[in-house]
């Protein structure tokens, strides 16, 4: 389950089982840290925290604050500038400066809405942003709402804003890259724009299969597994892959499947002729990442008959093959901690 909907997840159960949560959320920083801004993490009213900031001293603090601010059940901001010695202790800014939101969220009718809604978003896999409004000065700042906007289906909850609100708000959403606070009237609003996850379709639900959708689902991809193969293609078999599909036959393997720039396909099949004909069908579609398992020479055998119906040696470059980063992994789960490995690289280098 990726971070952002396990936190999502988390605050919805706490709501929902009439428990107040603290949403701890670093709003801005300067200086290097662990963690980038708009990470967020949980502590429930009993203390368990879900999640984390990077850890160190400062993720210390503010659960500690978190705590204080759950007996009060007010929200607040917490500021740290750090130079000298404590800028040197493990974990901390290094010189620079962080703004951490302890946001109180109380079981309220509007809050379980907006949780559910949060978590729909973040589990349909879809880019959408999450605004919470903030009212007071910006030393003594305290929530006052929060809202969800998915712009692609025009979807619009949350009481503390208006439409009109968002409309003053539509031409910043779209020039925000990571968590930024802006003004809107005589408050501020925190704007987190929550990027879809990306899906991995993995082709081949055999022995290397199993380690590489665990790993990948723990990394935070949506895992979709398919296999032409009864017995192979079950959930029981892959219980944290977001769907298994038994395929009825590999020429048609990509049929139905939404594959866009943030899907990932892995082909891990069986035999090196499905590999290929997984392959070629995956080369017709916009997928940000395409790897093949395989030896060099097999490659080069697949590259030659593809080049003969057509393909081009330029389409044929951006295929990760042999897949995984180089570790010298043989056993399945090294080759699938290989393959998760150039996974998150592409991903990131994607972002």
């Amino acid at each position: 389950m990726n971070e952002i909907e396990y936190i999502a997840k988390t605050a919805s159960d706490q709501l929902n089982a009439g428990l107040p949560i603290i949403l701890i959320s670093l709003m801005s920083i300067q200086g290097s840290t662990p963690r980038h801004g708009g990470t967020k993490m949980a502590v429930g009213a009993d203390g368990k925290t879900y999640g984390t900031i990077g850890g160190s001293l400062i993720e210390a603090a503010a659960v500690k604050e978190a705590k204080n601010a759950m007996q009060t059940a007010k929200s607040t901001v917490l500021s740290f500038e750090l130079t000298g010695k404590d800028a040197s202790a493990p974990g901390m800014i290094c010189g620079g400066k962080a703004e951490i939101l302890l946001d109180y969220i109380a079981s309220s009718a509007a809050n379980r809405e907006s949780s559910r809604q949060w978590h729909n978003a973040v589990h349909s896999s879809k880019d959408f942003f999450l605004l919470t409004r903030l009212a007071g000065s910006a030393e003594n700042s305290y929530v006052t709402g929060h809202a969800i906007y998915v712009p692609g289906d025009d979807v619009f909850t949350g009481a503390s804003l208006t439409i009109s609100d968002l409309e003053k708000l539509k031409p910043v959403l779209h020039t925000v890259s990571t968590t930024s606070i802006v003004p809107l009237g005589d408050s501020r609003v925190m704007i987190d724009r929550i990027r879809k996850l990306k899906t991995l379709y993995c082709f081949g639900a055999g022995h290397v299969a199993v380690p590489t959708a665990h790993l990948a689902a723990l990394a935070g991809f949506r895992v979709i597994v398919l296999d032409d193969r009864p017995d192979y293609a079950t959930a029981d078999r892959f219980p944290e892959a977001y769907r298994t599909i038994l395929v009825q036959d590999l020429n048609h393997a990509l049929d139905g499947l939404e594959i866009d720039k943030d899907s990932f396909i892995v082909i891990v099949t069986r035999g090196h002729q499905y590999d290929r004909t997984v392959l070629e069908q995956s080369l017709k579609t916009p997928a940000g990442y395409i790897g093949m398992i395989s030896s060099k020479r097999k490659r080069a055998a697949i590259y030659e008959a593809l080049m003969a119906e057509g393909v081009k040696p330029e389409r044929l470059d951006f295929v990760h093959s042999p897949i995984g980063i180089d570790i010298g992994g043989e056993t399945p789960e090294e080759i699938a901690v290989s393959i998760v490995a150039e996974l998150i690289q592409v991903r990131n280098r994607q972002k």
